[in-house]
């Protein structure tokens, strides 16, 4: 799954535009924080059994409706205090300064966002995708059609998330760099209501966002353009300071099956899913999830991580090429606990840790 490093051709120099809606903290104004102080020791071995009164608070609300859906949900052998609510890198990262997260569901691009800001995270569980899962929207009335269209456009930008690596990796494959286009700082909730308030040109947007996006505002001239930039990670994380509660640890430790387990789940019972979890959760219809499962790769969860750490590594080169972050490049491989690299392996069949094969 290696891809070759692709540098962007100049480094980032323009300001960032910064739209206030609501408010809301953004990837690039969190303020920094000072190290914890808080040690993690890697050559302790893992538990194999979870502590009785082990509690975590976890963000990760799809994980959720499939542990509800396949009936595992009542079987948790510990205590989830809170189902928290947020899915944007930058708010859980906040969760984890405030101690309110203990584990979360993100791309791998904010733990990057973490280590910057002296955040002590660490990666615990890793899902590789094959498909592109954004595309880039464009606001109501817009011109815009291919990838070189972009230039002098205005493109909603976080680039503490996945959606920041997927403008970057789109620039440049239309040959373009941040200098060519008006970058406008905002967090990836937030990126719905600039594109149709029209205070963006383009925005990068997940399913069911995009499909429930575009049957509204498509009549009034929205559409999506196709781009192949490719987030690769799905991954669990969480702060050092969890990791280094063993009972907290123990809790994680089991987490980490259950989520690999729920994600089978959902590939291997695509109609429940798409009731459970489009239909009822996220409010689109039968056929528009069917479309959006089909758009999707099998779930892939290596049982070694060294091809991850390269394209975090990648991913950690390209943003500091583009002068994100302090322009300060760093050791992708401080962001994994590899303790955890075969821990899911046992609860999951052998076809889903093997290279993913698209349907």
């Amino acid at each position: 799954m290696s891809r070759a490093k692709r540098p962007l051709s100049r480094r980032y120099s323009r300001p960032i535009t910064r739209v206030v809606i609501g408010c809301v903290a953004t990837a690039l104004t969190l303020t920094s924080c000072a190290d914890s102080g808080e040690q993690l020791d890697e050559s302790k071995a893992l538990p194999t059994t979870v502590a009785p009164d082990a509690e975590i608070s976890v963000a990760t609300a799809k994980t959720k409706v499939a542990l509800t859906a396949n009936g595992e949900i009542g079987k948790i052998p510990f205590r989830v205090k809170n189902w928290a609510a947020i899915t944007g890198g930058p708010d859980v990262i906040q969760g984890f300064k405030g101690g309110s997260v203990d584990l979360a569901t993100n791309a791998g691009m904010p733990s990057i966002q973490a280590h910057t800001q002296g955040v002590k995270t660490k990666i615990v569980a890793v899902q590789v995708r094959s498909l592109p899962t954004q595309k880039l929207a464009t606001a109501p009335g817009t011109d815009i059609s291919t990838l070189q269209d972009l230039r002098g456009k205005r493109i909603a930008f976080s680039a503490g998330q996945a959606q920041g690596l997927v403008v970057l990796q789109s620039l440049k494959d239309a040959g373009l760099s941040v200098d060519d286009v008006t970058l406008v700082e905002l967090n990836s909730p937030q990126f719905l209501t600039a594109l149709q308030g029209k205070q963006v040109d383009v925005a990068p947007l997940g399913e069911p966002v995009l499909t429930k996006y575009l049957k509204e505002f498509g009549p009034e001239g929205a559409r999506s353009i196709h781009t192949d930039a490719l987030d690769a990670l799905s991954v669990l994380w969480a702060p050092v300071s969890a990791l280094a509660d063993d009972k907290k640890l123990s809790a994680i430790t089991e987490f980490a099956k259950l989520w690999a387990k729920g994600e089978v789940w959902q590939w291997e019972n695509p109609d429940k899913w798409i009731d459970a979890y489009y239909v009822k959760d996220q409010g689109v219809t039968a056929d528009d999830g069917r479309r959006i499962i089909d758009s999707l790769g099998q779930p892939y969860f290596p049982t070694d991580w060294t091809d991850a750490i390269k394209w975090e590594q990648d991913t950690v080169d390209l943003v500091t090429d583009a002068g994100l972050f302090g322009g300060k490049s760093f050791d992708a491989s401080e962001l994994f606990d590899r303790r955890f690299e075969k821990v899911i392996a046992g609860a999951i069949p052998d076809k889903y840790k093997t290279a993913p094969v698209v349907r």
